[in-house]
């Protein structure tokens, strides 16, 4: 991965017109928000949900109780061996569209939870 648009976790502060507002920036596309940072993620909708796509999360799971995926606009359920990854690492996942994804992330960090998210761009 490239190196973070932010060294550290942020709320999210608004999204939609295909991007997001973090800690007094604005990104267009998806976001990668990990405990060390925050990366543009090249998934624009859910086909691209791949072992590749997730690599960075499982490379973290030491660090990760939570992992919340913002599908875009619709829902999406996950295939059984991606969702499987997930229960081997002891991530728990939570799939939502990404508006109320982002607002999950936001309260789960406001918490002090270890929470990261894979948020696909509206």
């Amino acid at each position: 991965m490239e190196s973070p648009h932010l060294p550290r976790q942020a709320p999210i502060d608004t999204h939609g017109n295909g991007g997001f507002r973090f800690a007094g920036m604005s990104h267009r596309g998806s976001l990668l928000c990990l405990p060390d940072g925050i990366w543009a993620w090249p998934v624009a909708a859910v086909a691209a949900l791949t072992d590749e796509a997730l690599a960075a999360v499982f490379a973290r799971a030491g660090e990760l109780d939570f992992f919340i995926l913002g599908t875009g606009a619709e829902p999406w359920i996950m295939a059984v061996p991606l969702r499987e990854r997930f229960r081997g690492a002891h991530i728990s996942l939570d799939i939502m569209t990404t508006a109320p994804a982002v607002r999950t992330y936001n309260v789960m960090l406001m918490e002090s939870r270890r929470v990261g998210a894979g948020l696909i761009a509206l």
